[in-house]
């Protein structure tokens, strides 16, 4: 995300079932612990049981030994895109272009810490809490998840 004061990098995990965003990291910089920093919330948000993949593409982040190691740890299967294929994750993809829609592209930063705070109320007060979505019923990620725990 451009700022007037240079790039803040932001990481996610989105549960495909809710389309929740779990897990998010934002850095300065592009390196290896700004998703193991995403996936950690995610895991402590979560407490993933067995069964549990995380699909990525095949950016030097998600294929680094590092993040290996610490999907193991955690009992998660790595899944990763084919190279060059746009579709592989579109859902990841579709979460960034709605972002860049309706926050990035109306908002220009002065520096990361305003950054930060609008991806935090962007994320977490609006996404998640408020942005429906038509592949799950037109409901927002909270409130799917809630139906569906209320109805099992």
């Amino acid at each position: 995300m451009p700022t007037l004061a240079g790039f803040l990098y932001l990481a996610v995990v989105l549960d495909v079932f809710s389309r929740r965003i779990v897990g998010w990291a934002m850095a300065s910089s592009l390196q290896t612990d700004l998703v193991i920093d995403a996936l950690n919330m995610a895991v402590a948000q979560r407490r993933p049981g067995e069964s549990v993949i995380h699909h990525s593409d095949q950016g030097s982040q998600y294929t680094s030994l590092k993040f290996g190691k610490r999907c193991r740890e955690a009992g998660i299967v790595l899944s990763m895109g084919s190279v060059g294929d746009c579709f592989d994750n579109a859902m990841a993809a579709s979460f960034f272009a709605s972002l860049e829609c309706e926050l990035l592209d109306r908002t220009v930063f002065s520096n990361h810490a305003e950054a930060r705070g609008e991806l935090f109320r962007y994320i977490e007060g609006w996404y998640n809490r408020h942005r429906r979505h038509s592949s799950i019923g037109h409901q927002s990620p909270v409130n799917f998840e809630k139906a569906y725990q209320e109805a099992a």
